[in-house]
């Protein structure tokens, strides 16, 4: 079955919650409520770029359509299919089409392998093809992604930081995945470096077809690479659309901080935005009313009172009671 508009990957109000522990029996159940509402449409081919702050639930979302966490509530649909709850076959199935790289290139990979086996470790589990086989596609994925033949048969110590990273994308390809989860692929490396990673994934996203969600706290890279863009706080989207139109006309108070923020070489062309203060509210007791209220400089009566919906204006959605 496939999904209808060219639609890849759907996300309804999905939340998840993790239970604080206990530091006496007659203590009250707290919970930190990590992810709290939010949904995403993606589209084949397309790019999603996902911001907010350390803590503010961006791994976890990414954790949650991958199904690595099992969501509170909500629906994922995956190509038109409904993976929120599948389980065994079904969900082996699933995840051949969406695989994640992740944050760290060394400590994501296993020290005691080769890159090659690294690589072909994907197709043992889920491909029907014979060792020879899957050891012919894992090196010339090796080779797709910039490394040679001979460095197939090193390990992860062997390689730079930039070359473990490679091998991170290497074998998020081995399946040909629809949609790959990138959480802060370039954020371990040198600025150097940091390009040659970035466009790699361009040209592999041309090549292949592939549908990408990266999350990054670097503004920069989500200009880069990304097509839209969705801004979190606290658990929740707070700002949605294309990258342009978000990054130009931002229109809730935490983007315009959060932009503001960006060194600029021109002092001239710095934004200039009222500064948000404090860190981000305990988890387990979020506001009232607007999550963002107690930092913003723009916080009314209504906004301590009333959590704001989601309005949306020429496909630029925004939840805040005083947008711009």
């Amino acid at each position: 079955m496939s999904a209808p508009d060219g639609l890849l990957l759907e996300v309804n109000d999905l939340a998840m919650r993790y239970a604080v522990r206990r530091r006496s029996p007659f203590e009250a159940r707290r919970y930190v409520h990590a992810v709290n509402g939010i949904d995403i449409r993606l589209r084949h081919g397309e790019t999603l770029g996902i911001v907010g702050e350390s803590g503010c639930g961006k791994t976890t979302l990414a954790r949650c359509i991958l199904r690595l966490l099992e969501p509170t509530r909500g629906r994922i649909v995956l190509n038109g299919r409904d993976i929120t709850h599948a389980k065994g076959g079904e969900l082996r199935a699933a995840r051949r089409d969406m695989q994640f790289v992740f944050q760290d290139p060394y400590a994501s990979l296993d020290p005691r392998l080769r890159a090659v086996d690294l690589v072909r470790e994907p197709l043992d589990a889920l491909s029907t093809l014979s060792r020879a086989e899957a050891n012919e596609r894992a090196i010339g994925l090796l080779e797709k992604v910039g490394l040679t033949r001979a460095q197939a048969q090193r390990y992860p110590h062997q390689f730079s930081g930039g070359q473990r990273q490679r091998i991170g994308i290497a074998r998020a390809l081995a399946l040909n995945p629809k949609l790959v989860l990138a959480d802060e692929p370039v954020s371990a490396l040198d600025v150097s470096i940091r390009a040659q990673i970035l466009n790699l994934m361009a040209a592999l996203r041309e090549e292949l077809g592939l549908s990408y969600i990266v999350i990054s706290h670097d503004l920069a890279i989500i200009d880069h690479v990304c097509d839209r863009v969705a801004i979190i706080y606290l658990g929740r989207i707070v700002e949605q659309g294309e990258v342009a139109d978000v990054f130009n006309r931002p229109r809730h108070p935490y983007t315009q901080a959060l932009l503001a923020a960006v060194p600029h070489h021109d002092p001239r062309q710095r934004r200039r935005a009222a500064e948000i203060v404090g860190d981000l509210p305990n988890p387990t007791a979020p506001p009232p009313g607007c999550t963002f209220h107690p930092r913003c400089p723009k916080a009314t009566d209504l906004c301590k009172r009333v959590a704001p919906q989601t309005t949306t204006t020429d496909g630029h959605d925004v939840a805040c009671h005083h947008p711009d």
